[in-house]
């Protein structure tokens, strides 16, 4: 009997215990799931989330697309407008630097015609210097042949010219007036504020007659040398007057200058 009654029992505990891990096996897999439900439930709330952030994205994202493409537009105008300004000063500097090469090729050419003028000048300089160094040099010459002749009437003497050139040499002292004369003969000529007339004349001796009307005085300068001085006075002042004749044409024609003070009386004619 004792077998019989054990053997329900031993039965009855291995129910129990397969029930009890059945219960344990039953409440592990709810918990399991429980958690699975939680898990699931964050990643679910998790992903809506990240769904919600990436519509913000992409609403930020075509935000940011359309600020960028106004500013985009607005760039290309900006740069648009300033590649014209660039391009209207570009112009303008190469306007500008035409316009300097040519005011320096004019410049260059006005340069170069200066330049020329000035060589021009420089060589007619050259050239006056050389005419005024001749000339002072022929004056030298003519002042050292100027004669001293003893005059006919005070015995002094007097500085002579012989020639034309000397006679210029003597106006330059600026002491006397001079006055140049041909006289033929028979012609009564005024000279000066004196009247000259040719009595004679005689080339192949250099010998002359000449009369001098001053002050309704005549004056007879009678067979007289060439180059030698005729002298008298004239004038309020009675001023010392004098005649140089230096040459005797073949004609019966004399060559010569009447000489006088700077203080006597001049022509009406002479300035």
């Amino acid at each position: 009997m004792s077998e019989i009654e054990e053997a329900p029992r031993t039965y009855s505990g291995a129910l129990l215990a397969a029930i009890a891990i059945a219960l344990l096996a039953a409440v592990g897999g709810l918990i399991w799931c429980f958690t699975l439900t939680t898990k699931l439930s964050a990643a679910q709330a998790e992903l809506a989330d990240a769904k919600q952030q990436d519509t913000q994205l992409a609403a930020d994202l075509r935000e940011t697309d359309a600020r960028l493409k106004v500013a985009t537009d607005e760039l290309g105008k900006s740069v648009g407008l300033t590649q014209k300004e660039l391009d209207e000063r570009a112009q303008a500097i190469i306007a500008k630097e035409q316009d300097l090469e040519t005011a320096e090729k004019q410049t260059a050419a006005q340069v170069n015609n200066v330049s020329s003028e000035v060589t021009t000048v420089q060589s007619d300089v050259g050239g006056v210097k050389t005419d005024l160094t001749k000339t002072q040099g022929d004056l030298a010459n003519t002042n050292s042949e100027l004669q001293s002749v003893k005059g006919d009437l005070s015995g002094t003497n007097s500085i002579i010219a012989r020639n034309h050139d000397e006679l210029v040499t003597l106006e330059h002292k600026g002491d006397r007036n001079f006055y140049e004369f041909t006289l033929d003969k028979g012609q009564k000529k005024p000279v000066g504020t004196v009247s000259l007339e040719l009595k004679r004349a005689d080339g192949k001796h250099s010998k002359f007659t000449l009369d001098v009307m001053a002050d309704d005085k005549v004056y007879e300068k009678k067979d007289r040398n060439l180059n030698e001085p005729l002298q008298f006075y004239s004038g309020k002042d009675q001023a010392l007057y004098e005649i140089v004749v230096n040459n005797i044409n073949s004609r019966n024609e004399i060559v010569g200058y009447l000489s006088t003070p700077k203080g006597a009386p001049v022509p009406p004619t002479v300035q």
